[in-house]
């Protein structure tokens, strides 16, 4: 297991070398998290109406 010390040189290394995304590489960020986000809702929307009907039909 790394000392804390090798830890905070890892940490360090990674900013150094990590760089602000550009205008087109953040908006293509964003889209493709409201797309997730989107889809995920989607699905549970489905799963809900799905659980409301079977209730319905079995009388619960």
């Amino acid at each position: 297991m790394p000392s804390i010390r090798e830890r905070i040189k890892e940490y360090r290394r990674v900013i150094s070398v990590a760089t602000k995304p550009d205008r087109e590489e953040f908006i293509n960020s964003v889209k493709i998290t409201a797309f997730g986000i989107a889809l995920i809702g989607s699905v549970g929307f489905v799963v809900y109406l799905i659980y409301t009907a079977v209730m319905k039909l079995f009388g619960g």
